[in-house]
């Protein structure tokens, strides 16, 4: 059941413009909670390294997430965890072009997201019914910029202090919100000036990249704040160390301590959350958003 606006919800981060993404002459309405579900194609992913690395397993899996009730496929070729070595444009192109073709075959509908920061792999992701070009460096590696307007697909600009290589060995914020800041405001006019339109740019926070177990909690703490930029947000902490930090337990064992995460993330403001459990979330998501409809609190 797709819970939106329209059945009497009120959101936290509710305004009269009702966001949306456009591409292909495909929208994807934010009137709701979206779930982006994780398709790594990776043999060294932090959490599911190797499990969908063939093509046919991969297709399984985005089988399964479309089913449970994701709305986005993000499709990844390269791991980005702490420490993760650097992958060539022609490993990663082909580990994840194949799939995005395979899937825009079998789901013409779906949106298909491509977590990557190379420009060839924008191009070619895009070329093959790419949607949406996440990238968690946003858009700063060369070319990146002008390869993503060529597409005119939308963006999400992810912040990361550092690279996925050292970024966890001393992150250091004076202001953690006016830093995070200060880099949407910066990209976000580099994205504008290179073509890029601005109702098509997404921002994620970035949790867990460059930020210690603190600094993610007042991240999220805080998201509402970015919701003065007036854009799309996306919340993406599924089985992330800043989950296992607080439980104590290890990459397979936070499914509730992601959806209680996630779940906090809409009320302060998320858009779109980026998860590897799609049913778990859409089961929570909804049962939130139908008890919302009830709620009295006027901040909700």
């Amino acid at each position: 059941m797709a819970l939106t606006a329209a059945h009497g919800f009120k959101l936290v981060h509710n305004t009269p413009k009702v966001r949306k993404l456009t591409h292909g002459g495909k929208e994807l309405l934010l009137d709701h909670p979206v779930i982006m579900g994780i398709l790594n194609v990776t043999p060294d992913s932090f959490s599911d390294g190797g499990k969908f690395f063939n093509k046919d397993d991969a297709l399984r899996h985005a089988d399964e997430m479309v089913a449970a009730g994701a709305e986005i496929i993000d499709i990844g070729g390269e791991s980005t965890r702490p420490g993760a070595a650097p992958v060539s444009e022609e490993d990663e192109t082909a580990r994840v072009v194949p799939v995005v073709a395979a899937v825009r075959e079998k789901y013409p509908d779906i949106w298909i997201s491509v977590d990557t920061s190379t420009p060839g792999v924008m191009r070619k992701a895009c070329a093959a019914g790419c949607d949406i070009i996440n990238d968690i460096r946003a858009l700063r590696r060369d070319g990146a910029l002008e390869a993503a307007a060529e597409t005119g697909a939308p963006v999400c600009i992810m912040h990361m202090q550092g690279e996925p290589g050292h970024m966890q060995d001393n992150p250091v914020y004076q202001d953690l919100i006016g830093e995070v800041s200060e880099f949407f405001y910066e990209r976000i006019d580099a994205c504008l000036n290179a073509g890029i339109k601005r109702d098509n740019i997404i921002l994620d926070p970035g949790f867990g990249f460059g930020k210690t177990l603190d600094q993610n909690y007042k991240l999220l703490g805080e998201l509402e704040k970015f919701r003065s930029f007036d854009l799309p947000i996306l919340a993406g902490m599924s089985r992330k160390s800043m989950i296992g930090g607080v439980t104590g337990t290890g990459t397979g064992d936070r499914l509730e301590g992601t959806v209680a995460a996630h779940l906090f993330s809409i009320l302060k403001g998320a858009d779109i959350i980026r998860v590897h459990d799609v049913k778990a979330h859409k089961d929570a998501v909804d049962v939130m958003m139908y008890a919302l409809r009830y709620s009295k609190a006027k901040n909700l």
